[in-house]
């Protein structure tokens, strides 16, 4: 890992790309317009971006639909795309310092996060959807004799991903991953806070050899060029990470458009369940501090409701807060630093307006909030006294707010963890198996996880249940998502 100094050296030396990635190169928008790009530790310009709107959106889709019904990338051998996403991922990694740099300065996010986890796991999931392309196999039915009937699949087509802010390269690749595998053309619509990975991604998929036009980059400003992608009928599919409200948009565009495939996946407030039996009180609540403050808390599978028998609870939360210590905010250029500044000073804002929302309620702060200095920047928050019932506790606040809720009974965790409009994420811990079977199943949530918080790798499925979405991203249930299957049924001739 680089010093601090040798970052800010690299930083000096970093030439920004801002243009679109349209048809194998670089474009600025139609218009010639263009938006700004703030590094949210000091407010600092980091670039001019180009505004892509409706009329760009149309020559990125057309492009997109030609190369698709040409098969450059369709019908290419599996095996030989193989090759390209191997040599993208590996191209990735070759890149990683700059990668990184930019994610940084892009996000705020400390760089020892973006060095060390993002950028490899974006190549990673490059190389698990590369190496799972010629393992995709199809089916043949259980007919009767004289018929022979196949189930296959087919790439979808036009694909469009739509990426958030907090992990933009990483989320992005895990989407890009499975449908490229597919077949498919994909254009990448990131954040308006942070296109600078995308748009540097182009130009190593082609240089990787991913023909032209299969993979594009259109940034855009606000829900402009969104809007036109959800809304074009030669777009066949759109995955998507955000917010609920946007999500639920994204299924009205698409239901006024072509019935395009809309995968989401959306907010959570995810419970985070301490029993007295758990032998390794201390370890829980150092998980639990990661589990919420871990990326300034701008994750959407954040532990931010944390749910504690009474009979602990005074201590755990004691415990809690000795371990938030080591997330106090520092410059995210720095390699010791464990939490950087939030996306920027609106979000800044939101997230204290909720702090004292709060606080009104009736919580009390024990710890955190505004953090004194430039850039947008907050200290961890832990709230206790919270009621289940509190606008703290429901709604998404996206940053470190941590939100202690006590429980008496088994019954009462559960009906707490599940008294949410989302169900993304959920964590149990406890000695007893049985315990942590039942209440597992019982747990209304796309993952949970049973003595530790947001573990996994690529073999398993990522998503919500209720309105944290409907899609899944990683393991092999994501290339599904991106395929139409098709039932051919051949009856065979007596002679």
């Amino acid at each position: 890992m680089h010093t601090q100094q040798q970052w800010q050296a690299l930083k000096q030396e970093l030439a920004i790309e801002g243009r679109a990635f349209i048809n194998g190169q670089y474009q600025s928008a139609n218009d010639g317009t263009t938006f700004a790009t703030i590094n949210p530790a000091n407010d600092e310009v980091l670039a001019q971006i180009a505004r892509c709107q409706g009329i760009d959106a149309d020559r990125a889709v057309e492009v997109a639909r030609a190369r698709f019904d040409q098969g450059v990338w369709s019908q290419m051998a599996p095996s030989q795309r193989k090759v390209l996403m191997l040599r993208l991922a590996d191209l990735v990694e070759e890149h990683i310092d700059t990668l990184a740099l930019l994610e940084t300065l892009d996000s705020g996010k400390p760089i020892r996060h973006s060095a060390s986890t993002d950028i490899p796991g974006a190549a990673q999931a490059l190389r698990w959807y590369a190496e799972a392309v010629d393992k995709t196999y199809g089916e043949v039915a259980p007919t009767e004799r004289d018929v022979v009937a196949t189930i296959t699949h087919e790439a979808i087509g036009v694909v469009a991903a739509i990426v958030p802010w907090n992990f933009p390269l990483w989320l992005a690749c895990w989407k890009l991953g499975p449908a490229l595998a597919a077949g498919n053309s994909v254009i990448l619509k990131p954040s308006e806070n942070t296109p600078l990975s995308a748009l540097y991604l182009g130009q190593l998929a082609h240089q990787a050899g991913i023909p032209a036009g299969v993979f594009q980059v259109l940034p855009g400003y606000g829900h402009e060029v969104g809007e036109a992608l959800a809304r074009h009928p030669d777009v066949d599919c759109i995955t998507f990470t955000g917010s609920t409200r946007v999500a639920r948009q994204l299924m009205v565009c698409a239901g006024e458009s072509n019935l395009k495939r809309v995968w989401n996946e959306a907010g959570g407030k995810n419970a985070n369940i301490v029993f007295a039996d758990h032998p390794n009180l201390e370890g829980a609540a150092e998980e639990a501090a990661a589990g919420c403050f871990y990326n300034q808390g701008e994750v959407c599978v954040a532990a931010t409701r944390l749910l504690v028998h009474e009979s602990i609870h005074d201590r755990f939360v004691a415990m809690v807060e000795a371990a938030a210590q080591r997330f106090t905010p520092r410059d995210p250029l720095d390699p010791e630093s464990a939490m950087g500044a939030l996306i920027d000073q609106e979000h800044k804002a939101k997230v204290l307006d909720y702090v004292k929302q709060g606080v009104a309620a009736g919580a009390n702060l024990r710890c955190g909030g505004d953090h004194p200095g430039p850039g947008a920047f907050v200290a961890p928050v832990i709230l206790t006294g919270v009621d289940n019932a509190m606008a703290v506790a429901r709604e998404e606040i996206f940053g470190p707010v941590l939100c202690v809720i006590p429980f008496s009974s088994e019954a009462e965790a559960v009906a707490i963890a599940n008294d949410s409009p989302y169900g993304l994420g959920a964590a149990l811990w406890t000695s007893d198996l049985n315990r942590a079977h039942r209440v597992a199943r019982q747990l209304r949530a796309g993952s949970v996880w049973i003595n530790n918080y947001n573990e996994g790798d690529m073999t398993v499925p990522f998503g919500g249940y209720k309105q944290s979405g409907n899609g899944r991203d990683k393991s092999l249930h994501a290339i599904e998502k991106f395929m139409e299957i098709k039932t051919t049924w051949l009856r065979l001739e007596s002679y």
